[in-house]
C-alpha cells in the first residue's frame, strides 16, 4: 500500500512509519520535515497534498497542535489552535482526502485520553479530541468507495515523560510501540469507526 503519515517525526509517527515501512511505501509528512511539507490548518495545502500524491491507499494522521493553559486564562484565540489544527486540520483531510483516496483506502486520525480522562490545562485539547472521536463515529456510515475511518486515541507515551509527564501526575503510560500497533491494526485491519484507547 502507499500510505501517507502526517506528523511522520513525532514520537509516535516515527513508530509508525518504522512499522509501516516494513511492508508498505510510506510518505512521510510534517510541518518542516519528511518527505513532503504540510500546513495541516490549510485546507487548499491539504487539497495540493492530494493533487501532488497520488494513488493513496491510506492516510495516517499521527499530529495535532492545542494550547495548555489554565482554564482561567483560556482565550478564544489560544482555543482556536486545537480547533484549527487537531480537529478541523484532521477532518479536512477527510473531507477532502476522501475523493482522492483510492479505492477501499483508510484514513486513521488522532484524538487522546484527556477527552475520557481530564488532566489541568487539558481543556482545550479534550474538546479536540472528542470532536474527532464523534466525527469517526459518524463519517465511518457515510464514507464511499468502501473507505474506512479510525482513530487512536493514546495515552502519555514512555518516551515523552520526561517532556510532558509533569501533565500526567499518576496516569500509567504505556510504550510507544503499543500505540504504534494501534495505528497498524487500522491501516491493515478492516474495522472502521472505532476509537482505539491505549490507556
Amino acid at each position: 500500500m502507499k500510505i501517507i503519515v502526517i506528523g511522520a517525526t513525532g514520537t509516535i509517527g516515527t513508530a509508525i512509519v518504522k512499522k509501516l515501512r516494513e511492508e508498505h511505501d510510506v510518505i512521510s509528512v510534517g510541518s518542516k520535515s519528511g518527505d513532503y511539507q504540510l500546513d495541516l490548518t490549510s485546507p487548499v495545502e491539504i487539497e495540493k497534498m492530494f493533487k501532488r500524491i497520488d494513488n493513496v491507499d491510506a492516510v495516517v494522521s499521527a499530529t495535532g497542535s492545542a494550547s495548555f493553559e489554565k482554564l482561567e486564562n483560556m482565550t478564544p484565540e489560544l482555543n482556536a489552535v486545537a480547533v484549527q489544527s487537531k480537529l478541523l486540520g484532521q477532518i479536512n483531510l477527510v473531507l477532502i482526502g476522501q475523493h482522492y483516496l483510492n479505492e477501499n483506502g483508510s484514513f486513521t486520525l488522532t484524538t487522546g485520553v484527556m477527552m475520557d480522562d481530564p488532566i489541568l490545562q487539558g481543556s482545550s485539547a479534550a474538546m479536540a479530541n472528542g470532536g474527532v472521536a464523534a466525527f469517526i463515529k459518524s463519517a465511518a456510515i457515510e464514507l464511499k468507495k468502501g473507505i474506512r475511518i479510525n482513530s487512536v486515541s493514546p495515552t502519555i507515551v514512555e518516551e515523552s515523560l520526561a517532556v510532558y509527564g509533569d501533565f500526567f501526575k499518576g496516569f500509567n503510560p504505556v510504550p510507544v510501540d503499543r500505540v504504534a500497533n494501534a495505528y497498524i491494526k487500522s491501516v491493515e485491519g478492516a474495522q472502521t469507526g472505532q476509537n482505539y484507547r491505549i490507556y
